[in-house]
């Protein structure tokens, strides 16, 4: 009897753990992300140092500062889902021109920080729906293909993106209205889901704002904050007192841990 007991809890908890996990209708409990190779197209903008990669759709900001450097891309519409796809980690290979591609170049790995606007005039529409396509940073697009290609064929699959120390909150705002940049994201990178707790509140589901900005209305100065994330892949994790009572807006906190 005891057993069946706790095969009986335990199986409601997973099964919460199933209701919770789900954001916005976009992730179910156990999904994975897709590693399959598909097709796509790449261009590059900004120069060699990558200056016009900076202050991207994600919310970023210095990718420099960031940690991302220019192992950087922006998506066309179709990949770049409203915003949601920012953090995913992506592999290319430059395929089928020979003329072009760089011969044994191998493959790139690049995170997704940027939209590729479409253009709707009729010109250099590479980026609108429904195409695939990775606007890549300058020095990204020559390790794989020649600089006069301009575009350039590819094959890309999804990858679990490898970050060094903890998740980073950014908080900014006012008492009235917080805004939290979530970067440096491992695993997934995608985060589909932020909640927020101070030292006096219940958990506080945040909103997206745009990227992977975060808000909520909740009045939290002068209260520690915890944050619970949840990535695309369903995996969840609790970061306990992120940022002390003393908090202050315009500052960063490291989560500690990671995916």
């Amino acid at each position: 009897m005891a057993s069946f007991k706790n095969f009986t809890a335990c199986l409601g908890f997973m099964l919460l753990l199933g209701v919770l996990a789900r954001s916005d209708d976009q992730i179910s409990f156990g999904e994975k992300i897709d590693s399959s190779w598909h097709d796509a197209h790449a261009t590059f903008y900004g120069d060699i140092h990558g200056g016009q990669t900076m202050m991207g759709a994600c919310g970023y900001g210095d990718l420099f500062q960031q940690g991302y450097g220019l192992q950087t891309a922006a998506l066309s519409t179709a990949l770049f889902n409203n915003g949601r796809t920012c953090g995913a980690c992506y592999e290319l290979k430059c395929v089928n021109d020979p003329q072009w591609c760089k011969k044994d170049a191998g493959t790139i790995k690049i995170t997704a920080t940027n939209l590729c606007p479409p253009n709707f005039g009729g010109l250099n529409a590479w980026c609108n729906p429904p195409q695939q396509h990775f606007d890549l940073s300058m020095p990204m697009f020559l390790t794989i293909a020649q600089y006069r290609a301009g575009i350039v064929p590819v094959k890309y699959r999804r990858i679990l993106c490898s970050k060094e120390g903890g998740v980073r909150f950014d908080i900014h705002g006012n008492p009235y209205w917080m805004l939290v940049l979530v970067r440096n994201v491992g695993g997934s990178g995608e985060v589909t889901h932020v909640s927020i707790k101070g030292s006096r509140t219940g958990w506080i589901q945040m909103r997206r704002n745009w990227g992977q900005n975060w808000q909520t209305g909740a009045h939290l100065v002068g209260q520690s904050l915890s944050f619970l994330v949840t990535t695309s892949d369903s995996k969840r994790l609790y970061f306990d007192s992120v940022a002390g009572a003393d908090w202050s807006f315009g500052q960063a906190y490291d989560g500690k841990i990671n995916f």
